[in-house]
C-alpha cells in the first residue's frame, strides 16, 4: 500500500495533474437578445406552420405583407412532415441601405428543407416590420384557380 496520499490508489507514475485553467461558460457570457431577422424568422416560421395565428403578425408587418400571410397560412406552406415539427436552422440577414434588413432563412421539417426570403423595413418609430416574404424563391401569392 502507498503512503503518498497524493495519488489515486493503483497510480505508479509521479506526474503530477497540470493546472487546467477554467471554462468559460456561455452561461456567464451576458445575454445577447436576438437580431431583428433572427426574431422575424422564427415568428413567421410560427404563423407559417400553424403554430401561431395570422393575426399574431398584425403589428409587425407592413404593405402587402400581412395579406400575403393571411391568405396563405391556412394552407400551411411550413407545416409538419411526417410528424416532425419544422425548426429554424439557419438564418443570416444583410443591410443593404440603412433601415433595411434583407435576410434568408432554412426551415427543416423531417427530411425536408425549404428556404425562407424576407425583407425587414425599419419605420420612424425605430420597429421593425416585414415588408415581403417569399418561400423557395416562389413570392408568397395565393394560387389561382387551376386549368380546367
Amino acid at each position: 500500500m502507498s503512503t503518498n496520499n497524493t495519488r489515486p490508489a493503483g497510480r505508479h507514475d509521479r506526474r503530477r495533474p497540470q493546472a487546467v485553467p477554467p471554462q468559460r461558460s456561455r452561461r456567464l457570457q451576458p445575454h445577447r437578445p436576438p437580431r431583428p431577422h433572427q426574431w422575424f424568422a422564427e415568428r413567421l416560421l410560427a404563423v407559417l406552420s400553424g403554430q401561431r395565428p395570422v393575426h399574431w403578425m398584425l403589428g409587425h408587418t407592413i404593405g402587402e405583407a400581412y395579406d400575403q400571410l393571411a391568405e396563405l397560412a391556412p394552407g400551411l406552406p411550413l407545416g409538419a412532415t411526417r410528424g416532425s415539427r419544422p425548426v429554424l436552422r439557419h438564418c443570416h440577414g444583410a443591410q443593404p441601405a440603412t433601415g433595411v434588413v434583407e435576410a434568408f432563412a432554412s426551415i427543416a421539417a423531417g427530411d425536408r428543407v425549404q428556404a425562407m426570403a424576407f425583407r425587414l423595413e425599419q419605420g420612424a418609430d425605430h420597429r421593425w416590420r416585414c415588408a415581403a416574404v417569399e418561400l423557395g424563391g416562389e413570392p408568397l401569392v395565393p394560387a389561382g384557380p387551376g386549368p380546367r
